[in-house]
């Protein structure tokens, strides 16, 4: 790698460098423009160029956006397909990289109305049904509609991350009576009892998948609908701290500690601060969970979402002697 390329402290690369800074690019074009695929990896290694899709790259400084994740999907994705499923999701702005991905980047998911399937390493192919209407076009880059994402996923995904989706589509806009009401002409089709199940009880609130897989957790410890985001004010009526899933009624809040905000010593810091002002200053009583807590196949939440809904109503209810304890 040549030094000249980047800026004086070294943290990105500069006009000075053969590659685009706004644009993707693929392997074989960085070859084209001199830069070899041991350089590229270096460039990778070193957080100068980011891999955004299999065989799919762009400086670090280009600003994630709809526009360049179509721009990067085009150099991959014939015409003639229609980008499904996760990769739909992606590029709609709705993010549920598998948790087993790592920094590789998932299969591309396309399907198509023809019998043409694409046959290359990371991409995902096949034929489905689609209406008109389920496609759109986004940068020349035939896509499935918001609404058509969101009731595929919802029906084929495991059902944890399947509920994220939902709540994921509903938060960017997709209305939750439209979704409902579109359910009906998948009958008969894999995974709809699952949908429609899910659809009731999705929520444009909830903020991370991890949000998402807690909530389906407390619905199967059979605890009633929760609100999220739920604020919690100071003496002053100012609104200073936001629990995740919250029964206001109780004073009983479950949240999940995902691990790109709450892993440094400062977030857990700032965390045990929130949660013991909250305790003490507001008598909530708090579980909280992490991603191991909640997707892996061995843990079993339900029982401490369970218990701290009991020790929480039980403390709530009050007797001629006072409240109970």
């Amino acid at each position: 790698m040549d030094e000249t390329w980047l800026d004086d402290r070294h943290l990105f690369l500069t006009a000075r460098a053969p590659l685009p800074l706004d644009l993707p690019f693929t392997a074989a074009q960085a070859s084209e423009w001199g830069v070899s695929r041991q350089t590229l990896r270096t460039l990778v290694g070193q957080g100068l160029v980011r891999r955004m899709l299999q065989g799919v790259y762009v400086a670090a400084q280009a600003v994630d956006d709809m526009d360049l994740r179509a721009r990067a999907l085009s150099l991959v994705v014939p015409e003639a397909a229609v980008v499904t499923d996760r990769t739909a999701a992606w590029l709609h702005g709705v993010d549920l990289l598998p948790r087993s991905s790592g920094t590789t980047p998932p299969p591309i998911n396309v399907f198509h109305t023809t019998d043409t399937r694409m046959d290359r390493p990371g991409v995902a192919s096949g034929r489905r049904g689609l209406l008109r209407t389920d496609v759109t076009v986004v940068q020349g880059v035939r896509v499935t509609t918001a609404l058509r994402t969101a009731l595929d996923l919802g029906r084929l995904l495991w059902r944890y991350d399947a509920l994220a989706a939902l709540d994921g589509f509903l938060r960017i806009g997709v209305p939750h009576d439209i979704l409902i009401a579109e359910i009906g002409r998948f009958r008969g089709y894999r995974g709809v009892r699952q949908l429609r199940a899910l659809a009731r009880l999705g929520d444009g609130r909830a903020e991370s998948p991890g949000e998402s897989a807690l909530r389906l957790h407390w619905y199967d410890a059979g605890l009633p609908r929760p609100e999220l985001q739920f604020w919690v004010y100071d003496d002053d009526g100012v609104a200073i701290y936001r629990l995740d899933i919250a029964l206001p009624e109780i004073l009983y809040a479950v949240e999940y500690d995902g691990e790109e905000f709450h892993t440094s010593d400062s977030d857990r810091g700032h965390d045990e601060e929130r949660r013991a002002w909250c305790e003490t200053q507001r008598h909530w009583l708090f579980e909280v969970f992490t991603k191991v807590d909640v997707y892996d196949r061995r843990p079993d939440p339900m029982p401490r979402v369970a218990g701290g809904f009991s020790r929480a109503r039980g403390r709530a209810l009050w007797t001629p002697y006072g409240r109970a304890s």
